[in-house]
C-alpha cells in the first residue's frame, strides 16, 4: 500500500515546526521535504503528493483528500477535519490542532501549498468565496 503524505504544518504558529516557521520542518521551510520546498515531497512540488500537484493526494487535486476537494477531509470541505471546518481539527479552528491555532504542539497538517500560493490558485481557478474566506481568516 502506498504511503499517503499527510502534508506539512499549516497552522498559524511561527515556532519551530509551526506552519509559518521557516526553520527545518516548518510549513514555510524550503529545505528538502519542507512546506515551501520545490523538491520531491515538498509543499511547492508538482510531483505526486506535492502541494502543487493535481494528482490524487496533491494539494491542488480535486479528488478525495486533495486540497481542492470538497469531500470529507478535503481542503475545501466544511465537514469535520476539512480545510474550511471550524470544528476541532479543522482548517479554520483556533483550537490546538486547528489551522488557525498558534500552538506549537498538536500542529495542524495539510497537503495544500503555502497560504499565499494556495490563495492565488483558488482565485485563479474561480473559487472566489473560498478565496475571500481564507484570505480574511489568514489575514492576507
Amino acid at each position: 500500500m502506498e504511503e499517503v503524505n499527510r502534508g506539512w504544518p499549516r497552522n498559524s504558529s511561527t515556532a519551530h515546526g509551526g506552519g509559518l516557521s521557516t526553520a527545518h520542518g516548518g510549513g514555510m521551510s524550503t529545505a528538502h521535504g519542507g512546506g515551501a520546498s520545490t523538491a520531491h515531497g515538498g509543499g511547492m512540488s508538482t510531483a505526486h503528493g506535492g502541494g502543487m500537484s493535481t494528482a490524487h493526494g496533491g494539494g491542488l487535486s480535486t479528488a478525495h483528500g486533495g486540497g481542492l476537494s470538497t469531500a470529507h477531509g478535503g481542503g475545501l470541505s466544511t465537514a469535520h477535519g476539512g480545510g474550511l471546518s471550524t470544528a476541532h481539527g479543522g482548517g479554520l479552528s483556533t483550537a490546538s490542532g486547528g489551522g488557525l491555532s498558534t500552538s506549537s504542539s498538536d500542529v495542524y497538517y495539510s497537503n495544500i501549498p503555502p497560504r499565499p500560493v494556495y490563495l492565488r490558485e483558488l482565485k485563479n481557478r474561480g473559487y472566489v468565496a473560498e478565496y475571500e474566506l481564507l484570505k480574511q481568516a489568514w489575514g492576507l
